[in-house]
């Protein structure tokens, strides 16, 4: 089974070289997507042998980092894409714990609110809040049984890869892609994985670090995502899961 980790990098200078070394202790194939860096990721990535780098001239943003990962899996034959974080929030090794648990899912991916590790650090006030909120309603909404909704850590099939169209470019794509999965009947599994904030105080940037800003954008995603589900499909199949899920209250 073709394994591919991909890592989208923004101005990662700090976590580079130690996250890839250790995840080349896991993954035979890494894909780094280096999204418009600004300081010396760039020089870094050059000294690297043996991995793939995607480079975007300037910042697209994280979804457009992951769609860019998506396309690259899809085509050169990839079986099961993984994406990781370059800050090191996540572990490497539980790269073998995501692979355990996709034979029989579409795409797995990881809590840090699934259960407790001796290693979890407390969480910002704020991103926690958010994320019970948004995590709550998409449960409501989509009929899933998430417990955190915005883990960058997730491994997926390629058959789930085909039927995701991300156009999400920002922060909020996680919650575009879960309304897809669900529209499309994909089979959802979370693991648990430690909850490790090394830098508490990194910020968002612009309007998303106001919070009240941030949770409206969040649903503005989500509501778009139903919109266009149900535009996709209400002619096609209207009383397939996708339609039902894009004509309820939450996206009126």
């Amino acid at each position: 089974m073709k394994l591919l980790t991909a890592i989208p990098v923004y101005n990662e200078e700090k976590h580079l070289e130690s996250v890839l070394t250790e995840v080349r202790r896991y993954s035979p194939n890494v894909l780094v997507i280096n999204d418009g860096s600004s300081d010396g990721t760039s020089t870094l990535l050059a000294k690297q042998r043996g991995i793939a780098v995607i480079t975007h001239p300037q910042n697209r943003g994280y979804g457009a980092a992951l769609s860019s990962a998506f396309s690259y899996a899809l085509d050169n034959q990839v079986e099961v894409l993984v994406t990781m974080d370059c800050d090191g929030q996540h572990e490497p090794s539980r790269i073998s714990v995501l692979m355990e648990a996709i034979h029989d899912a579409d795409i797995v991916s990881g809590s840090r609110y699934l259960r407790d590790f001796r290693q979890d650090s407390l969480p910002p006030a704020d991103r926690q809040r958010i994320n019970h909120i948004i995590t709550a309603e998409l449960n409501q909404t989509l009929g899933l049984e998430l417990t955190d909704a915005f883990c960058g850590f997730k491994a997926y099939r390629r058959d789930a890869l085909q039927r995701l169209h991300i156009t999400e470019a920002g922060w909020g794509m996680p919650l575009q892609l879960w309304v897809q999965a669900a529209c499309a009947g994909l089979r959802i599994k979370e693991v648990g994985v430690p909850r490790i904030y090394l830098d508490p105080n990194r910020a968002f940037g612009g309007v998303l670090n106001d919070e009240e800003q941030r949770l409206a954008y969040y649903r503005g995603v989500i509501t778009e995502a139903l919109m266009k589900a149900r535009s996709k499909v209400s002619m096609e199949s209207p009383h397939c899961l996708c339609s039902m899920l894009a004509q309820s209250e939450s996206c009126r």
